[in-house]
Formats: structure tokens, sequence, C-alpha cells
């Protein structure tokens, strides 16, 4: 994609593979778990790579808050791209955000693709922060969140994620809820719920099928923890989303 004319703002998200950016005054190769701003008036290339082509979600947006997004998005002038690690929850809002495409042209339908919009923004805007948190620090997020990922069909403990680390367990533990917020063991939980939410989502699984590929053998505990975190059941999810 080439734009030598740009009016409004391109946000894109590197789901997997790999790719290139340029502007007048970058050019970077695009990684899985990597978010491209590119604000209005900003000439722009992107593409693929071909050893491994990209798969990437992306959205334009304008409007009167779209400078304090922006904002809240904390890229400075001259940065493009942000890593922020492989985010279900993310793919999973874009894919909501591309479902509203067979609802017809409706104010209704307008409103609620601006606030998915905006929701999606500052969602990036809290992963952005704790990314560039953690790498002041000398955290390596982007390993550990692959460690996470490559285990949310099962199980992850402390002690394994403090080793990726190169930290003892209880100087793990306490750094990383000091520098997110969170512990890295919820940190986990949240991110096998997020894979929840995906497969919902995206498929016709039921909960308990959606249970067993997370690794939990018990449904019943698999569902108060699932409503504990995103706030309502599976089955509530799965109407609300379906209307």
């Amino acid at each position: 994609m080439l734009r030598n004319e740009h009016n409004d703002n391109l946000l894109i998200y590197c789901d997997h593979g790999n790719g290139h950016i340029r502007t007048d005054e970058f050019y970077g190769q695009v990684k899985k778990g990597d978010v491209i701003l590119l604000p209005s008036g900003h000439a722009h290339e992107y593409w693929a790579s071909d050893e491994d082509p990209w798969t990437i979600y992306w959205v334009h947006f304008d409007g009167l808050q779209a400078n304090q997004l922006i904002e809240e998005l904390d890229f400075n002038a001259e940065q493009v791209i942000a890593s922020i690690g492989q985010q279900p929850l993310l793919a999973s809002d874009f894919n909501r955000l591309l479902s509203l495409r067979q609802s017809g042209y409706r104010h209704s339908v307008f409103n609620y693709a601006a606030a998915l919009t905006r929701q999606i923004l500052y969602f990036l805007a809290l992963q952005i922060r704790s990314s560039n948190t953690l790498q002041r620090h000398n955290f390596n997020l982007d390993e550990l969140r692959s460690l996470m990922l490559e285990n949310i069909h099962g199980e992850l403990d402390l002690d394994t994620m403090a080793a990726c680390a190169q930290l003892s367990r209880h100087h793990f533990a306490d750094k990383y809820k000091k520098l997110t917020g969170i512990s890295p063991v919820k940190h986990f939980i949240h991110l096998k719920m997020e894979r929840a939410c995906y497969l919902l989502d995206t498929s016709n699984h039921s909960a308990k099928q959606v249970s067993a590929q997370l690794g939990y053998t018990d449904p019943l505990y698999f569902s108060r923890l699932f409503k504990k975190v995103i706030g309502i059941s599976p089955s509530e999810y799965r109407r609300n989303l379906r209307g």
C-alpha cells in the first residue's frame, strides 16, 4: 500500500508474520505483536514480507477526539511502531468491528463502531505504556508474553516465568506487580480469559469445549473464573455478542 496523501489516522496491528513500513522520516520492519500508528498528513508505504507475510488488522479513524486518543497512545513524534506482543482480546475486538459491516447503515451501528474503536485505542494505550515501562526496567515483555501464550492451553507456574526473566521467584513477582499493577499469575489468567473471549467470538464451541481447550478440566471452575475476570458468564458473553 502506497499513499502520498493521507487525510485520516491509520492504526495497524500485526497479528502474525512480518512486514515493512516506510514514511518520509522512518523505515522499519514489523513483526508479530507490533502496532503501527500513522497520523493524518503523513505519506507512507507498507507491505508484507515475502518470506513470512503478515496478517494485519487496521482501522482508519478521525473526529473531534482523534488527537486526544492519539496522545493517549504515547507515541512520540518519531515513533511509528510499538511492540505489545500478541493480544487475543485485541484481535477479538477488531473482528467484532469488522462484523458490523453486516449490520446495515444505522446510527446505532455507527455509534457502536465509534465506541468500539475508542475501546481499541484505549486498550492499546494501556498495553503500550505497560510495555514501555517494562522495557525501561530491563523486562523482556515480548519474551514473557510469548511464554504465556505458548502455555495458554495449559499451565504455567511462577518459577518458570521467573526463570525466563532470570530473576528469583520472589524478586520477579514483586517487580512485575510493581511495574504492571498485576501479578504475573493473574496476568496469565487474564490472557487465558482473553483467549476464551476470542474462541467464543470466532467459533461455535461450547463453553465446556473452550474450557477444555484452555486446559481447564472443570467447566464450572472455568465459568466462575471467566465471570470473575470478564464480569459475566461465558453464556451471557455469547448472548450479548450475538444479540
